[in-house]
């Protein structure tokens, strides 16, 4: 009996523990996922400007549009040092200026030259901070410690601004000196592992993260997986992961327009149509909550055609150039190399699901507030 008292303990803290880790990686990067967005949006039609001819890389134009394109990527740090400070707890101006520390000029020049920075003695590992998300957020971490640390024991007379100076120059140098090799080395290894199983099977890593990544929605463990993509980006210029999404985006699309076709009630109708829309743009929670899932056999199907869709993106070897998620706005993101396998794949999540789920018969329709004065 206390055995199986123990094994249930220590279930409930494994859950919490993930859910607090899952949490926290949403509550960071949330916020910005639409400025990612644009950005990535720019950064693909730049790309696809560039590849076309319409534009040269020498021109003073391409120099400003690419500042602007690709200022957020550069200034990443700045931005998750103030979301991760108010997630945790931290002062966020104070999260800021460390994050400003590591993307110094002249540090950043000895690092981009691999030169090892000798600080009070210790010799500070170059480290590519621009773009990099793992650094900041650990610094951010340490940092809600090392205030309240100050907190409790400065005198009021200076706590206002000895908290800000002590907290600067320690955790700077920790993260100068321990967060940043560590975070390399996590996202290096993250990287490493990601890439070893996409290489030794695209389509079938993308027949497993086409049909697995709604269903991680649904519990927002897909956030898990955005400091990979923007760590890929980072490191390769590109990233497969985002790629691998995109036909289940599509797939949720489909499955509720199909519904749309097929439900009798009006507003039920309105609301699969707006959903099936909504979900085309990249965002699949209205498909998913509003119709697909309490439906059950839609959100089945959906993940069956996002999975064949996927495995089709692993095939034509397509990817991301930029952060953005799967959807018809920021179809710019994934110009390269498999554009068109992307597109096709695209298109063949969505029409496996509306098919599909034309061909199905469907439960009971959710209650909507015409359903409500039906019954009544």
């Amino acid at each position: 009996m206390k055995i199986h008292k123990q094994a249930a303990s220590d279930k409930q803290s494994i859950k919490r523990f993930v859910d607090m880790i899952i949490d926290g990686i949403s509550g960071i990067f949330l916020p910005i996922v639409n400025i990612l967005s644009a950005a990535g949006i720019m950064k693909g039609l730049l790309a696809g400007a560039v590849a076309l001819e319409f534009i040269s890389k020498t021109e003073g134009t391409y120099t400003v549009l690419n500042a602007m394109a690709d200022s957020l990527f550069y200034y990443l740090p700045i931005l998750l040092a103030y979301t991760s400070a108010r997630k945790f707890g931290a002062n966020p101006f104070t999260a800021v200026v460390i994050a400003g520390v590591l993307l110094y000029p002249d540090l950043t020049t000895f690092f981009a030259d691999k030169e090892t920075i000798q600080f009070l003695g210790m010799g500070i590992t170059p480290v590519n901070y621009p773009a990099s998300a793992i650094p900041i957020i650990l610094a951010a971490g340490l940092l809600v410690y090392v205030e309240r640390f100050c907190v409790k024991i400065l005198p009021e007379v200076i706590r206002d601004f000895f908290t800000p100076l002590i907290s600067i120059v320690v955790v700077s140098a920790v993260t100068l000196l321990v967060f940043g090799p560590m975070g390399t080395f996590a996202g290096d290894v993250l990287a490493q592992g990601y890439s070893l199983v996409y290489n030794l099977s695209p389509a079938g890593a993308g027949l497993v993260i086409g049909a697995i990544i709604q269903p991680m929605v649904i519990f927002g463990l897909h956030w898990s997986l955005v400091p990979l993509a923007i760590n890929n980006i980072s490191l390769n210029g590109s990233d497969t992961l985002l790629a691998l999404m995109g036909p289940a985006a599509f797939a949720q699309a489909g499955a509720a327009f199909a519904v749309f076709i097929k439900a009798r009630d009006k507003k039920f109708k309105t609301l699969s149509l707006s959903a099936s829309i909504s979900a085309l743009f990249g965002v699949t929670e209205p498909a998913m909550f509003g119709v697909n899932l309490p439906l059950r056999k839609p959100m089945i199907i959906v993940c069956c055609a996002g999975g064949i869709g996927g495995a089709m993106v692993g095939m034509f070897g397509a990817s991301a150039i930029s952060f953005a998620f799967p959807g018809l706005a920021t179809l710019p993101a994934y110009l390269g190399p498999g554009f068109g396998g992307f597109l096709i794949s695209c298109a063949a999540g969505f029409l496996i699901a509306l098919i599909a789920t034309l061909l199905v018969k469907l439960g009971p329709e959710p209650v909507t507030g015409s359903n409500v004065k039906q019954a009544e």
